[in-house]
């Protein structure tokens, strides 16, 4: 017969109050980012980190950025010196902040919409302005909160493999424009051979990650658009000197028009993406580290509530800049600082000329580099069960993964993919507490998303490491068991040891 026992008082209340973001492995690591009032902190860590490598990870995230700037320019939808300029100083004002290489990118859904429908410079700042204003909202009001206490971890995974899948398909087609080995057709700057050569590269180098090989790409890219430049006799349209942005306020019509047709479908993505999965991605990337995200919406809405008023186009976090960034290199806030100061004095000296430049720029070196960024996303997703020795949580838990990754990338849409996650994983919970045989008879409540490495709160004791009996209460107030924690563990599904995963995290 099937049994089915509400939740005590103490047990809600212990349930809300606990941080959902946060594993028992994890909970005692020092904070490795010192806060943004201890300078001498801040500057012995960037001191440590003045590497090559460092600036090379700040270039992480070119593949994503360039294209769409590129593309709003030309159609005259933003304004190329206020983007730079703008994008140098938030990249300055964010790495300030949190401490890491949280990275700034323009909103891809709002700009996909704006090149489809052919957006003025007042629709694309109406999009991005009624987007940051909502996130803002649900930020500083901490509504957010819900999503903290009741989103499971699996679904937090898929939204993560999904994007890795969609910003891969982004790479390859960056690579296709001119995927050619030979022919007429060829471009000798741009072709199949340096996407191959770069790619080779890449994977040579991935274990070794001191090589600053985002840079390497980078450098030969900037050559190769400075040749094309100079071979089409093109660099008298290249002006040097103090440009400055301009206000682009949008009317009523415009706002309406923007925010109806791109804003509404970027909303779900920015929640989503630019704010949970960066959160959960920050916290598996840098142990200890627990970022806010009440300081991620706050400032997503004032980087746009400024620069969508002066031609900005809209910008927002995200967990595939962030993982693009630390995989070629970036450990601190010293590469957005590098980052920044690169944008603004491009944005101010060289302006809307720049993109004689910037548009032979090899798109494969591009599609390559956010091909690359974006595996290193979808790593992250490979523990994505709270329960590693039970193997039919695991195989439900895989199966909430593969329906939110998989409605992400079928859709396109992050919002139908959370939600058909949600749907599966409240089935597959319905399931088991219903189920007069289920192994978790008195779990009374669903597993919630974590940041961190996921193996707290498993079916292991923390000092035998042997399996408790059938019925254990996984969420009794006060428990907080550690897979493979104590000194009798021998599992091969043991957690690592946090300082192990604390000094990877520092490399």
């Amino acid at each position: 017969m099937a049994r089915f026992t509400l939740p005590t008082r103490e047990q809600v209340v212990a349930y809300l109050k606990e941080d959902k973001w946060e594993s028992g492995q994890d909970i005692d690591l020092p904070n490795p980012v010192p806060p943004c009032w201890d300078l001498k902190g801040r500057a012995r860590r960037m001191k440590e980190h003045f590497t090559l490598r460092e600036f090379s990870g700040a270039l992480g995230d070119i593949g994503t950025l360039v294209p769409i700037l590129i593309s709003l320019t030309l159609q005259g939808s933003a304004s190329l010196t206020s983007s730079l300029f703008f994008g140098g100083l938030w990249n300055i004002m964010t790495g300030f902040i949190y401490g890491v290489p949280m990275c700034v990118q323009p909103m891809k859904s709002i700009a996909a919409i704006a090149l489809t429908n052919k957006f003025t410079a007042g629709e694309l700042a109406g999009a991005g302005l009624g987007v940051s204003a909502i996130v803002f909202f649900l930020g500083v009001t901490r509504l957010l909160w819900l999503v903290t206490r009741f989103v499971p971890l699996p679904v937090v995974k898929g939204l993560q493999l999904g994007t890795c899948f969609q910003l891969c398909k982004k790479g390859v087609e960056l690579v296709k424009k001119n995927a050619v080995f030979w022919g007429d057709g060829i471009l000798w700057s741009d072709n199949l051979w340096w996407a191959s050569a770069s790619f080779v590269l890449v994977l040579l180098v991935y274990e070794r990650r001191r090589v600053p090989v985002a840079m390497i790409v980078f450098m030969l890219g900037v050559a190769f658009a400075l040749a094309q430049t100079g071979a089409h006799h093109e660099f008298g349209d290249v002006h040097a000197g103090a440009h400055f942005v301009h206000a682009s306020v949008p009317t009523a019509r415009e706002f309406r028009t923007g925010f109806l047709s791109a804003g509404l479908g970027q909303l779900p993505l920015t929640l989503l993406n630019s704010v949970v999965a960066l959160a959960a991605l920050a916290r598996e990337l840098f142990p200890g580290y627990r970022p806010s995200m009440t300081h991620i919406t706050g400032t997503i809405g004032v980087m746009n509530l400024v620069g969508c008023f002066l031609g900005s186009m809209p910008f927002c976090h995200g967990s595939g800049g962030l993982a693009g960034q630390y995989f070629f290199g970036a450990r601190t806030e010293l590469s957005l600082y590098f980052l920044g100061v690169i944008k603004i004095v491009l944005g101010v000296v060289f302006g809307e000329s720049l993109l004689v430049i910037l548009r032979w720029f090899p798109s494969s070196f591009l599609g390559v580099m956010l091909f690359m960024a974006s595996i290193e996303l979808g790593l992250v997703a490979r523990n994505f069960s709270l329960h590693p020795h039970c193997e039919s949580r695991r195989r439900q838990d895989f199966v909430v993964l593969l329906v939110t990754a998989a409605a992400l990338v079928g859709f396109s849409h992050d919002g139908l993919g959370f939600l058909l996650g949600m749907v599966t994983a409240l089935i597959f919970w319905l399931h088991r507490h219903l189920n007069a045989n289920s192994a978790y008879p008195d779990a009374l409540l669903p597993t919630r998303a974590t940041g961190s490495t996921d193996y707290a709160a498993s079916h292991v004791s923390a000092k035998s490491g042997s399996r408790p009996e059938s019925g254990s209460d996984d969420f009794a107030p006060g428990r907080a068991a550690v897979v493979g924690s104590g000194p009798g563990s021998s599992s091969i599904d043991s957690a690592p040891d946090p300082r192990t995963v604390a000094a990877h995290a520092a490399m």
